[in-house]
């Protein structure tokens, strides 16, 4: 079969086997994965994960939009929201060198590694699921964490070793975090969520943020 059954899914950003299967009028699901299996060998369908796929032609098209990563993400794993350093560089809160996606969920931390990219999930715990907006995509309901809560995410998840209990000891340097322009409003969600956390290692992070960038 010619690849002109694809053509009705390049204006969307996925489509199932079964999806295909309809729309292409074939009674047989197995015939639909292994013609959708000889296209991702082509190149002409990426595999997104198990049965779903996006056309290369969509890819190609609006792979440079803002929201893309972001819609995949949630392609991956609904009820998950992008955090930690996508949204800290977004921002130019973080100048490091570029990092796979990351989003958070109530769900067990996994990596998904597909042709788009690497994309890692990390469980947050239920109280501390919160500080992001409901945003849409082609459809695709997807979320992004305020500046805010992707520095929390970011330290919370985060391994540190002794040396920030040193008063001497600049994290925002060490970490090359550009935190000095850092909003008013951002600055006071990161308090309200370190006083959430009630977490002794974030309650050492923030005060070690006011000692080095946040002056009072």
């Amino acid at each position: 079969m010619k690849t002109n059954l694809l053509a009705a899914f390049e204006s969307i950003p996925y489509f199932t086997i079964e999806g295909f299967r309809q729309a292409a009028g074939m009674d047989s699901p197995a015939q639909a994965r292994l013609l959708l299996h000889r296209w991702a060998a082509a190149g002409h369908i990426l595999p997104l994960k198990k049965g779903v796929y996006m056309t290369r032609r969509f890819y190609e098209r609006r792979r440079a939009d803002a929201a893309f990563m972001p819609a995949v993400s949630a392609i991956l794993l609904p009820q998950s929201y992008v955090s930690l350093e996508f949204i800290l560089q977004r921002h130019n809160l973080l100048t490091e060198a570029t990092y796979p996606l990351t989003a958070v969920t109530l769900k067990n931390t996994r990596r998904v590694v597909n042709p788009l990219g690497t994309f890692w999930y990390r469980h947050l715990r239920p109280d501390l699921y919160c500080g992001f907006t409901i945003l849409e995509y082609y459809g695709i309901r997807y979320a992004e964490a305020s500046p805010a809560k992707a520095l929390f995410d970011y330290f919370y998840l985060r391994p540190l070793g002794a040396a920030v209990r040193r008063l001497d000891f600049d994290l925002a340097e060490e970490l090359r975090l550009n935190l000095d322009e850092v909003p008013a409003e951002e600055r006071d969600e990161f308090r309200r969520l370190v006083e959430r956390a009630a977490s002794p290692k974030m309650t050492r992070i923030y005060e070690n943020l006011r000692r080095h960038i946040w002056r009072p």
